[in-house]
């Protein structure tokens, strides 16, 4: 892995695609366990959570179904904090066993208002399984049930996580350079 390119930024490796699939079979083995005989419905996030539901899935050996919901934060490489819905639940969660699949977890605030919007549809129990949370940047106070990796607060693409849309398909996580954060850190001054 050497640094890239994605549009106007440049990324150097951080999680490489073997790493990737080992914390994603340890999670898939924990939540195997945790639901055996409860038939869960994992709510993948889009649009980042794509491909880390795809793989989580593939690993999944008990019953279960999955749906989608989109929810969109970002512009650039930070937070708005500021929410919008543009794909809402079509399932009915009364009395299921959730799984929310995330890609990341940072300041919570999707997350959050993902949480409170579910808690209202009387879900037998909600669980959240996140490939990488930055604690750093965490605002919230929800528990994360199944964390693959804590990272420190830095932009990252790859593995359906994305730059403007771009970076998405990369097999590993890269984060941005010690440079561009410099660039970007003069330019909010």
């Amino acid at each position: 892995m050497t640094v890239i390119r994605v549009k106007d930024k440049e990324f150097e490796p951080f999680i490489p695609a073997c790493e990737i699939e080992k914390v994603v079979q340890q999670m898939a083995d924990r939540i195997n366990a945790d639901f055996e005989g409860k038939n869960p419905l994992f709510l993948a996030v889009l649009n980042g959570s794509f491909v880390f539901a795809a793989d989580l899935l593939r690993k999944i050996t008990i019953p279960c179904n999955i749906s989608f919901v989109k929810f969109a934060s970002y512009s650039g490489t930070s937070t708005t904090s500021e929410v919008k819905e543009l794909i809402g639940l079509s399932e009915n969660i009364k009395g299921r066993h959730v799984v929310i699949v995330e890609d990341i977890i940072d300041t919570g605030i999707t997350m959050d208002l993902i949480l409170n919007n579910l808690n209202k549809l009387e879900p037998a129990e909600l669980k959240i399984a996140c490939f990488c949370h930055k604690p750093d940047a965490f605002k919230k106070s929800f528990k994360i049930d199944y964390t693959g990796m804590n990272i420190p607060d830095a932009f990252i693409v790859g593995y359906g996580l994305d730059y403007d849309g771009w970076g998405r398909n990369l097999p590993d996580i890269y984060r941005i350079t010690n440079y561009e954060l410099r660039i970007t850190n003069d330019n909010t001054k």
